[in-house]
């Protein structure tokens, strides 16, 4: 790994200089939400740094919610996306799994990562509903990112991971590489363990990944309608989920395929042409989510299926809150 420090004015000034050849996303802060925006000139220095987490996942940006896969690849600039905390991260490499494999390789999902360079944020504040920590997932950037990025005392520390991050930093234009000051490096720490503290903290009773699976497969009936009875089968929980990805292909004249979002909370998800519906009931759809992510997926992946942003308990209309019901099944 490679450290580089720079001034903040410089970095948005470099960052500046990118914009004809790169297009770069990050998050920017409005009066109801802080989500991803196309940066131009104007934005660049209104990019907030090391806060949790934008409204939308990072997957979005390799998998649409609709698009025609049978269309030729539009010609576009290579991608960078700054400001992914690392919960979406490692959910991203979660998907490789599934879209990479060569065995059933996603072309177009494919094609995204190639051009696409994630620089995460480390994230240096939590929000109500983060448990990342909880499922042994650190709040801070890694490897799996191409550089990971924190904004101290009016710095820009960057950590450069991969063959992808050296290549941004030289069309940044960082020709010698400053290393961060010890005193700058202390303070990011000592700031990066107080996180840690504070999600420990905030969710010390929250059963662990492994745990979480082994409570839901041992369940009975009554918790799930118990708390699905305030689902109303929006499907908002899974479409911002990080790694739910489930699609429907239709079929359009001209032998065009459109991909668009689907999710197993919608009525009618497992019906078939007979009528046959296995997850009928609203508590057996509410239960199959859970089984997916922490019982079913694990056998197959190496990674997590649950990365611990919170977004579903945050997006969800019934205020359905999923860590209650696993304190709840814990009890």
């Amino acid at each position: 790994m490679n450290r580089i420090a720079i001034p903040k004015h410089e970095w948005d000034e470099r960052l500046n200089h990118l914009l004809s050849s790169l297009d770069l996303y990050a998050p920017v802060e409005n009066d109801f939400s802080c989500d991803y925006v196309k940066l131009d000139s104007d934005t660049i220095p209104e990019i907030t740094y090391n806060k949790p987490k934008p409204v939308t996942p990072l997957k979005n940006f390799f998998l649409p919610v609709k698009e025609n896969v049978t269309a030729p690849a539009n010609e576009s600039k290579p991608l960078v996306v700054l400001g992914s905390p690392n919960c979406d991260v490692m959910a991203l490499a979660f998907m490789d799994q599934i879209y990479l494999d060569q065995e059933y390789y996603d072309p177009a999902y494919g094609a995204r990562r190639e051009q696409t360079t994630i620089i995460s944020f480390d994230c240096l504040s939590i929000q109500e509903h983060c448990h990342c920590t909880s499922y042994d997932i650190e709040p801070v950037g890694n490897n799996l990112s191409d550089i990971s990025i924190a904004l101290v005392d009016g710095h820009v520390i960057l950590s450069v991971f991969t063959k992808k991050g050296e290549s941004f930093i030289e069309q940044l234009g960082v020709i010698v590489a400053t290393s961060p000051e010890e005193l700058l490096l202390q303070t990011l720490q000592n700031k990066q363990k107080e996180v840690k503290k504070l999600l420990s903290a905030q969710n010390k009773n929250l059963p662990g990944y492994e745990e979480t699976g082994k409570l839901v497969e041992a369940s009975g009936d009554e918790p799930w309608l118990k708390h699905s009875s305030d689902c109303v089968s929006c499907g908002a929980c899974s479409a911002i989920c990080p790694t739910c990805s489930c699609f429907l292909l239709i079929d359009r004249p001209g032998f065009e395929k459109i991909r668009q979002l689907d999710t197993c909370q919608y009525p009618g998800f497992e019906r078939v042409a007979g009528g046959e519906d296995a997850l009928g009931p609203r508590s057996e759809r509410f239960r199959n989510r859970y089984m997916c992510k922490y019982v079913w997926k694990p056998l197959k992946y190496d990674l997590k299926a649950c990365t611990g942003c919170g977004r579903c308990i945050e997006t969800c209309i019934g205020q359905i809150n999923k860590n209650e019901l696993f304190l709840e099944l814990s009890n």
